[in-house]
């Protein structure tokens, strides 16, 4: 792909960088903004006027209805919270704040006794605390829905589609590490180290496809406390630090870039199709056997050293 135009703008508290071979047109480029801006204003739980902190404040619960592709977003997380035993869950939103990753980012953890209040009503689960009539939830009391596991490489999606009815089909859409590729020639990314934003680990070839990363190192803001949490526990993940995966679509990549953090990828593959670096703590590196690209480091398990 020949890129000779780049469309820069900020959404959803992130920069976004898409490639073209042509200027996108000034009522695109309006679409594309006036599509994100309607996402924001829908999920952000760090805006005081959106859908979802308008369901975090009802005290009571009640009926909310969420735009028409908001179907397919709740389907995957259905299917992500089935295939991790929970562990991956919309409704972590609470237990982000009370680690102090809330919508005014105090980055002060709850004292104990609040946590511990909190631990005796019990945690929130999605597939038991909220109720789904075609595009409207039905909640019972206030729920945090946090749905950034997915939900940017979902955006993506949305905005890819909407290049692609514009006529635009060579482009490569990035939010923030969060890519989605077209056109017929792949491209080559960077694996960030996540403690070395200055050194890679390795390369993934890109075709057509979506790669999205985590990584516990993104947001930190203390002692062991960053924003990747098993929803089960409420607690950081320690074991895995960093992912990478490559998807058809990239709101499949985001969530399992998420879920990888804690449930293997034997388990995940028996439900999607996917491909996938994992670094560990002590340093080791884990790939898929079908992983298009190499990496600059030891690996264990699978893949070619």
């Amino acid at each position: 792909m020949r890129v000779s135009a780049q469309t820069a703008f900020d959404a959803i508290g992130t920069r976004w960088l898409i490639d073209t071979e042509e200027p996108l047109s000034a009522d695109l480029r309006a679409s594309v903004l006036e599509r994100a801006r309607r996402f924001d204003a829908t999920y952000s739980r760090f805006r005081p006027d959106s859908l979802v902190s308008r369901i975090a404040a009802a005290s009571d619960g009640g009926r909310f209805r969420f735009p028409d592709d908001s179907i397919a977003l709740f389907r995957l997380y259905d299917r992500l919270g089935i295939a991790t035993s929970g562990a991956l869950d919309p409704l972590v939103g609470r237990s982000l704040e009370l680690l102090g990753y809330d919508a005014g980012y105090s980055l002060t953890p709850a004292p104990a006794a609040v946590r511990a209040r909190e631990d005796g009503r019990g945690r929130a689960a999605w597939a038991v605390d909220v109720v789904r009539d075609g595009t409207v939830l039905v909640t019972r009391r206030p729920l945090v829905i946090d749905v950034g596991a997915a939900g940017k490489g979902y955006l993506v999606d949305l905005i890819a589609g909407m290049l692609r009815e514009a006529g635009v089909d060579r482009f490569v859409v990035d939010a923030s590490g969060d890519l989605r590729h077209a056109g017929e020639s792949a491209i080559r990314v960077g694996l960030e180290h996540p403690f070395n934003p200055r050194q890679v680990i390795g390369v993934a070839n890109l075709n057509n496809r979506a790669l999205c990363a985590s990584a516990v190192t993104r947001r930190t803001w203390g002692d062991g406390l960053h924003h990747v949490l098993d929803a089960r526990t409420g607690s950081p993940v320690t074991e895995v630090v960093a992912t990478w995966v490559v998807a058809d679509e990239a709101a499949v990549a985001d969530g399992l870039a998420t879920a990888l953090f804690f449930t293997a990828p034997r388990r995940m593959t028996e439900t999607f199709r996917f491909t996938y670096v994992l670094m560990y703590s002590d340093g080791r590196a884990e790939y898929a056997p079908d992983f298009d690209g190499e990496l600059f480091t030891t690996s264990e398990g699978r893949g070619r050293p």
